[in-house]
């Protein structure tokens, strides 16, 4: 099966086994005889993926589980297109991003600290001035004029995304706290997260390059620290903070 989509400004060529990932990209599908990226997968890239998932529940106390090929193929195909994407400026990071009048706002945690729910209590306060990115794994395009957070297929369980393309005007990094305070944060307090977050690829040159970009990224948008509970009080004090 093969479909050809645009990603991040990218067109992006995908030849799988089964049709899931197809449909999960088909609001991306764009036809062009131009291709950037060509992906293709092969059994062995499956059991990559199942043999990761294991060895990381494994590490964390968590029994195996074995998941279907299809839904292993489409976690493949992603870290194919992650793998290139450096080559065009381009990272792929782990957060909950929600934009509101032209700006986005990018959540990034540890998984389970409250990244879905803290975006949710933004569209809850905001309504439809707020529009969900990406709620799992966005890629950010690194510009002259600085980042822009894009919408992909791969956004959580929860599926909430847009096809969009928003300049990225904070990263948040947020963590459980009995009260809620938000403060500006340096770059040496947020490296070793923003490093954690980033898709770091297995090849030697993409990956010099995606610590060159880390650091761009960093460079080019406000960073901020939040200690919030689950109150809705989180949301106003962090919009309120990081939109002026």
């Amino acid at each position: 099966m093969t479909g050809t989509y645009r990603i991040a400004g990218r067109s992006i060529r995908i030849d799988s086994l089964f049709e899931e990932v197809q449909r999960l990209c088909a609001d991306y599908r764009e036809e062009t005889e131009t291709v950037d990226i060509a992906v293709r997968t092969v059994p062995e890239d499956i059991a990559f993926e199942q043999e990761k998932s294991e060895k990381e529940r494994t590490i964390s106390g968590l029994p195996p589980v074995r998941y279907e090929d299809s839904y292993l193929e489409t976690l493949a195909v992603y870290r194919q297109i992650a793998e290139r994407m450096p080559a065009y400026d381009t990272v792929l990071f782990h957060g909950s991003c929600i934009a509101v009048d032209g700006a986005a706002y990018l959540f990034t945690a540890k998984s389970g600290t409250g990244k879905s729910t803290h975006t949710r209590l933004w569209r809850e306060m905001l309504g439809e001035k707020a529009v969900m990115v990406n709620d799992d794994k966005p890629l950010i395009r690194l510009t002259k004029d600085g980042a822009v957070i894009c919408g992909t297929p791969w956004d959580g369980k929860h599926h909430l995304s847009s096809r969009t393309e928003v300049p990225l005007k904070a990263i948040c990094l947020l963590e459980r706290a009995a009260e809620n305070s938000i403060r500006p944060a340096g770059l040496y307090e947020c490296y070793p997260m923003l490093l954690q977050q980033v898709y770091r690829p297995m090849d030697g040159a993409a990956m010099k390059k995606t610590l060159e970009l880390i650091d761009r990224l960093a460079a080019s948008v406000s960073l901020w620290r939040l200690g919030c509970n689950m109150d809705p009080e989180a949301a106003r004090i962090s919009y309120n903070a990081m939109k002026d």
